[in-house]
């Protein structure tokens, strides 16, 4: 199999998954309809809320196909630097995936248990494939919104963490990812 990056770099696959998925999640998190039920869901927001259901499945697709791109392409080997920073950088790693897995699932469940369809772009309304448990619906849903707030917060750190990374110990963490560098 071919190495689709260097020792130092992510290849352009990875990069390309990385920041379309960055840039998705803020996206979908700008649109979000939230609030309660009767205005997420009600008809002057449907379009807004349209947009930010096909903006969560295509996180969830974006983040299958980059886990499956991680099987065949590695990472670049890390820079030096102290273990508490190599735990923790994987630590958010592993935070972020699971959380743009989880998130876009538990609006799926949230808005079939509680009876609305999904709406996809280009596929339209895709009914309820679950039974309507409203109560257990809402409460999955006041955990997506949750979850969504800690994603953001997330990605924020991880974020701060590759601007220290390159102004304050001016290692290639942050070069690592970028399109140019």
């Amino acid at each position: 199999m071919d190495d689709f990056r260097t020792q130092v770099r992510y290849g352009a696959g990875a990069q390309l998954f990385h920041w379309l998925t960055a840039a998705t999640v803020l996206a979908a998190f700008i649109i979000s309809a939230g609030g309660p039920e009767s205005r997420v869901y009600s008809p002057e927001r449907a379009s807004q809320l349209q947009l930010h259901e096909t903006l969560g499945l295509a996180v969830f697709v974006l983040t299958i196909l980059r886990l499956a791109w991680r099987l065949m392409d590695n990472a670049p080997d890390d820079p030096p630097m102290a273990a508490w920073m190599h735990i923790s950088s994987r630590v958010v790693q592993v935070g972020l995936f699971v959380l743009l897995v989880v998130t876009p699932v538990t609006a799926i469940l949230g808005a079939w248990l509680e009876g609305h369809p999904l709406f996809v772009a280009g596929l339209g309304s895709i009914a309820p494939l679950v039974p309507t448990a409203h109560a257990t619906g809402q409460f999955v849903t006041e955990a997506h919104s949750w979850l969504g707030d800690a994603l953001i917060w997330l990605a924020g750190l991880h974020a701060a963490a590759a601007l220290f990374h390159h102004f304050v110990l001016r290692d290639r963490v942050l070069i690592s990812m970028l399109p140019w560098g």
